[in-house]
């Protein structure tokens, strides 16, 4: 079972390694309780020319897409619904 961490927590990682580069990514990664790949991978995500920006999970460029994502979903789900609701009805109504 793969463990699910948060864009804080990403965040927070990154910077203790930042302050901690003299531990290197396994010491850091061992003290925070993740894989060194792990790490090494958000450390890569994070730079960025405006500072620490850490990716939420999925394959998602921007946070806005994510969203965008997240409504098309919703929206499919809702034209479900409402297809489902007119079967009904024409059923009902015979």
């Amino acid at each position: 079972m793969r463990k699910q961490h948060d864009k804080q927590f990403k965040e927070d990682s990154v910077r203790y390694y930042m302050d901690h580069k003299e531990l290197g990514i396994r010491g850091c990664a061992l003290n925070l309780d993740i894989g060194a790949s792990t790490l090494s991978k958000w450390i890569k995500n994070c730079k960025s020319e405006n500072g620490i920006q850490v990716r939420g999970s999925g394959n998602y460029s921007s946070d806005e897409q994510k969203e965008i994502a997240r409504l098309n979903r919703e929206l499919r789900n809702t034209k479900d619904a409402l297809d489902v609701l007119k079967k009904a009805i024409g059923i009902l109504g015979k």
